[in-house]
């Protein structure tokens, strides 16, 4: 996953919405969204390479998400996968334990941010800067591959279009958000340690190559009174292109209304 748009405690009766997009290699198998029969209560794109996941949200009110962190110099050799922080997460690790876990093993992983909790409590970690869990504030916010919020140039469009839409919107104002092809000057990338033809191809939301680009898009909205929708469309690129997979969830209440970080 390597852009997400979220409007967290902007909505009286939808206190998060979700955009966002899943970037990856094409070569690199994975399942579309989907229950999983091995941990029923996950509603998750699967990596079949590495059986983790980019996103996802469980039957009994968790929601987590995962960005990569684009510098090369933060790549370790054999380091595990971290889509599997994200499935650990919501296979029901215990919330502090997870959390304490974050900041133990920070150094163990290559760069990422990673977005954990209910639609209500939210928290962001990167194990880049200075390592802490946060309680997320309220408000429209952006992550692609450094720090939240951090000003790329897609990530300003991103936020400001969010900050535009409107809950009685359908979800395909917010998929034609993701779909955005619009690349950016030279003068306005960021410098993260790759080639700048790489730069280029990356700065736009919606990215296509040869090998790599944006394979699933996936629109969520959390409405107060625990209804849940979610969308996820898969781009022309990916292997497995067909309908948009429309799912429907009832959430209890959050679980983690009151925990702290």
């Amino acid at each position: 996953m390597c852009t997400i748009f979220l409007a967290y405690r902007v909505f009286a009766d939808m206190p998060l919405v979700i955009a966002a997009n899943r970037d990856e290699f094409y070569r690199r198998p994975s399942a579309r969204m989907a229950y999983w029969p091995d941990e029923p209560a996950i509603l998750a794109g699967r990596d079949l390479a590495g059986d983790g996941t980019w996103l996802g949200v469980t039957r009994d009110g968790r929601f987590a998400a995962l960005t990569n962190y684009r510098d090369p110099r933060t790549q370790k050799n054999n380091a595990p996968t971290r889509g599997r922080l994200v499935r650990d997460y919501l296979a029901g690790a215990d919330h502090r334990a997870f959390c304490e876990r974050l900041v133990r093993e920070a150094s163990v992983y290559s760069g990422y941010n990673l977005l954990f909790g209910s639609a209500d409590t939210l928290f962001y970690f990167s194990n880049q800067g200075a390592a802490r869990v946060e309680a997320l504030e309220p408000g429209v916010h952006g992550l692609s591959n450094h720090l939240l919020n951090t000003p790329w140039p897609k990530v300003r469009t991103g936020k400001r279009r969010l900050q535009e839409w409107q809950p009685h919107q359908d979800d395909d104002s917010l998929f034609a958000l993701l779909a955005d092809p619009t690349a950016y000057p030279d003068d306005q990338l960021p410098q993260t340690g790759v080639p700048l033809e790489w730069e280029r191809l990356l700065s736009s939301t919606y990215i296509e190559s040869e090998v790599y680009g944006s394979r699933v898009a996936t629109v969520a909205r959390f409405f107060a009174d625990g209804r849940t929708t979610i969308a996820e469309r898969a781009y022309t690129k990916e292997p497995e292109v067909g309908e948009t997979l429309r799912f429907s969830l009832r959430l209890p209440a959050s679980p983690l209304s009151e925990v702290a970080p």
